[in-house]
């Protein structure tokens, strides 16, 4: 947050379906007006934030990645591509060189290492960005990776590069499940990460392994209980012993589940979930600035 920076709040889950967008978008919207909102969904193989911000899309953008084509007539098949792309999207077959474009990270290392400049980097469509204002003004941008794309890290990327933030606004960006690249890329560059996590064994196992690559990341996190009441206290008490701040319960609840099943968020179910996700960002924004000093 130094000097006014855009505020990039990541929320995350070690697993699916443990209402990490039902938080993100409901967290969107108790911010509103009074801070300048970007939600970025970088859920880009099942985006659900829109169901619930209701964006009007405005912009549209192809997501490309650069794919090599060879030139067989400059081609000296030497195979420094091959031995150069750490992906194995090249590959040496008697005398001609094989690519094997969903391997194809589109680092370009083997245009830059070709030593006959035979390599031409082409432009891959892998899916589209959108982008709207959403409910209560909130600037909303997601991503759609084609199905069949294998890769959605390039995409991410892109979406996190295309909307431009302005100085003191709010970036929420809500993270895919899991602990995959994916996840990683969304983390990469965030001030704060906030993970949400049900008190069940399969949460704890899921939530260690995000709370690693945090560690890993140097990023600052807290937890948010969904459901509580259910499951067990492991997580509860993996938390206490690690020091990790429970900074939210949200109690298990047929009228909330009713709710998110109509593409409705915590908001909507009781205006005392705006004050509790307001108290939420400004306890973030204590630990960001915690974190800067250290």
């Amino acid at each position: 947050m130094k000097n006014s920076k855009a505020l990039c709040i990541a929320v995350a889950s070690g697993k699916g379906g443990t209402g990490k967008t039902t938080v993100a978008t409901s967290l969107a919207l108790s911010l509103t007006p009074q801070e300048n909102v970007l939600f970025l969904d970088c859920d880009v193989e099942a985006p659900n934030g829109h169901l619930f911000l209701r964006p009007r899309i405005e912009a549209e953008k192809k997501a490309v990645i650069l794919i090599p084509r060879i030139d067989v007539e400059k081609c000296l098949t030497c195979g420094k591509c091959v031995e150069v792309c750490q992906f194995h999207a090249l590959a040496e077959i008697g005398k001609s060189i094989m690519i094997f474009p969903q391997l194809c990270h589109g680092c370009g290392s083997c245009a830059w290492h070709c030593p006959s400049k035979a390599i031409k980097e082409i432009k891959n469509p892998i899916g589209v960005l959108e982008a709207g204002l959403a409910l209560k003004g909130i600037r909303f941008a997601h991503g759609i990776l084609t199905i069949s794309e294998p890769m959605a890290t390039p995409i991410i990327r892109q979406l996190k590069k295309w909307q431009k933030t302005e100085t003191g606004s709010v970036i929420i960006q809500d993270a895919p499940p899991g602990a995959s690249c994916s996840v990683v890329e969304t983390l990469r560059g965030a001030d704060f990460a906030l993970l949400v996590s049900e008190p069940t064994p399969f949460g704890l196992h899921d939530l260690k392994q995000v709370l690693d690559i945090l560690k890993e990341m140097n990023i600052p996190g807290g937890v948010i209980i969904n459901r509580d009441g259910i499951g067990d206290f492991q997580v509860d008490q993996f938390l206490k012993q690690n020091h990790i701040p429970i900074m939210m319960r949200i109690p298990y609840s047929t009228e909330i589940a009713s709710a998110v099943a109509a593409g409705k968020t915590l908001l909507d179910v009781s205006s005392n979930y705006g004050l509790e996700f307001k108290t939420l960002f400004s306890q973030i924004k204590k630990r960001v600035m915690e974190n800067e000093t250290c």
